[in-house]
Order: structure tokens, then C-alpha cells, then sequence
């Protein structure tokens, strides 16, 4: 890396450090060539990331265009690369390694089950640049549980996911992100998370690749879906060997095609107790 290139990743170091501390809600928009998710990652040729979104939960407390009204502020051919269920090796080791071809990065809802047996693969997504979300702890249907078994699983999660991470059981999650399994939400969940400063996650569109398709047929759907709403949230999951065969072409793709993929990180972390009770179901958004 030149000095001069250096002094551009200092300079924006800076500046995402001071965006992130004053907890803009969306977009400090770093050059591509000094873009604190990429500055690390510089290969000529490659797919890259153009830019960090800075998600703050009190202004996009829930987003995904199949879930909720509201989504993030993407720009027309931009995308965010989102991955559920994991981790799971080999399949998630091998998505990391597309990614990290591509220099991309990617957000990653954790099943904390599976994660606080896998420390070292989780620490591998964190260390390799990219953002480490939540899931519950065992995937479960939440609307069949009830309010209190609700927040045992959801907090039971965020402890898994923080104890593989940072050696730490707590249920204050280090990025406030979350998106529920299947979509199924409640609105007292919904209502809780908020409360708690943690941002849902829905999706804007997806392949459905926990189908039986052939990576060919899930890579049409994809981009068939992707060229008809030119942006959005992208759902995938890292344990499903089709959508491992498929990302590398993916990426391709995006690239020829000229889209840019968009890398998410908290604006900042809501410190909440850890024993919040869930409030009363109300549906509205504030």
C-alpha cells in the first residue's frame, strides 16, 4: 500500500469512526479504493464493496420490503449480502472463501446453537471483515412459543452468538441486528427487539434456495428477480450446498452487470438490560 493510500485509509477510519460515534442512521458513503470494509481488500478485478451503510435501530428499527414498509436507502443497483442459519462447515467456510475472492462483505445471522460450538469459524466471519447478526438459538417458530419462551430463545441466541465471538455469554448484543426464522414475527417480539435497540432485518428478495433447485435454476431466479427491482436486501443461507455452488457466479454477475454491493454495520450499540421484559402487542409502528 502506497503513503498516499494510506493516509485515504486513515482519513476514512477517521470519518467512520466519527459518523459511527455521533450514530448517523444511514450511509457514511466511503471511495470505493478506502472504503473501511475494503480498504484491506484491494485486487484489481474484483467485485469488491463500495461503500458501508451505517444502520442505526432508532431510525430503521425494522426493514425488508417482504416483511415490513420500509427498507434501506439503496441506491438503484446496489445491494446488501445477507446469509441465515449458519454456521455451518464446511458450507459457510466456503462461502467465505467467495467472498473473500471478491473481496466482498456480507452480513451473517447466526444460529447461536451451532455457533457457541464453533468459535473459530465464527471469529473467522468477524475477523475476515464482515457483520455477525442474530437468529435465536435453535431456529425455532416463534410465534408457537410463548412471550416468555419467545425471549429465552431470542436472548439464548444473541448469548450463543457473543459467547462464540468475544469468549462472553451476554444477551446485549455487539451489532444490534436481528432477523427472525422464516420471517415469523410477532408483534410483541417485534415491539420487545425495539425496545431493546435491535434493528429486524426482513429481506427485499431472495431465491428460495431452501428449494430443490439446481444452483443453475437458483442463479436464474435470483437475477431474474434482482433485474426487476434493481436493488435491495438479499437473502441467502450459507449452510445450503446449492447456494455455495451457485456464489462465485453470483458474484460474477454482479460485477458484469454493474452492481455494487453495500456493507451494513450498527450506527451504534443500544446498551439494554438484560432481564427487559416484552411489552404489549401493538402492531403500529412508532
Amino acid at each position: 500500500m502506497t503513503s498516499e493510500m494510506r493516509s485515504w485509509v486513515n482519513a476514512a477510519a477517521i470519518l467512520l469512526g466519527l459518523g459511527l460515534e455521533l450514530g448517523l442512521g444511514v450511509g457514511l458513503t466511503l471511495p470505493h479504493a478506502v472504503s473501511a470494509a475494503s480498504a484491506e481488500c484491494q485486487r484489481e478485478g474484483t467485485l469488491g464493496t463500495s461503500r458501508v451503510l451505517a444502520v442505526d435501530p432508532k431510525i430503521y428499527p425494522r426493514v425488508g420490503l417482504k416483511s415490513f414498509p420500509d427498507t434501506l436507502p439503496l441506491r438503484d443497483h446496489e445491494v446488501v449480502l445477507t446469509f441465515d442459519d449458519g454456521p455451518s462447515p464446511p458450507m459457510t467456510n466456503r462461502v467465505l472463501d467467495a467472498l473473500a475472492k471478491e473481496c466482498v462483505r456480507a452480513t451473517f445471522f447466526l444460529v447461536g446453537q451451532p455457533a457457541s460450538g464453533r468459535g473459530a469459524l465464527v471469529q473467522r466471519i468477524a475477523a475476515e471483515g464482515h457483520t455477525v447478526g442474530h437468529h435465536t438459538y435453535t431456529h425455532a417458530h416463534i410465534p408457537r412459543l410463548t412471550p416468555a419462551q419467545a425471549v429465552e430463545e431470542i436472548d439464548r441466541g444473541i448469548a450463543g452468538d457473543e459467547l462464540a465471538l468475544h469468549g462472553v455469554s451476554t444477551t446485549t448484543p455487539s451489532t444490534p441486528f436481528f432477523r427472525f426464522p422464516y420471517f415469523e414475527s410477532t408483534p410483541a417480539m417485534l415491539e420487545f427487539l425495539q425496545s431493546r435497540g435491535i434493528a429486524v432485518f426482513g429481506a427485499d428478495l431472495w431465491a428460495g434456495d431452501w428449494n430443490p433447485v439446481s444452483p443453475q435454476q437458483e442463479l436464474k431466479i435470483l437475477t431474474s428477480r434482482l433485474e426487476q427491482d434493481r436493488k435491495g436486501i438479499i437473502l441467502l443461507h450459507d449452510p445450503q450446498p446449492r447456494t455455495v455452488a451457485m456464489l462465485p457466479t453470483f458474484l460474477r454477475y454482479l460485477k458484469q452487470h454493474g452492481y455494487k454491493v453495500v456493507h451494513i454495520v450498527p450506527a451504534s450499540t443500544m446498551n439494554q438490560p438484560d432481564d427487559a421484559a416484552p411489552p404489549g402487542v401493538h402492531a403500529a409502528r412508532d
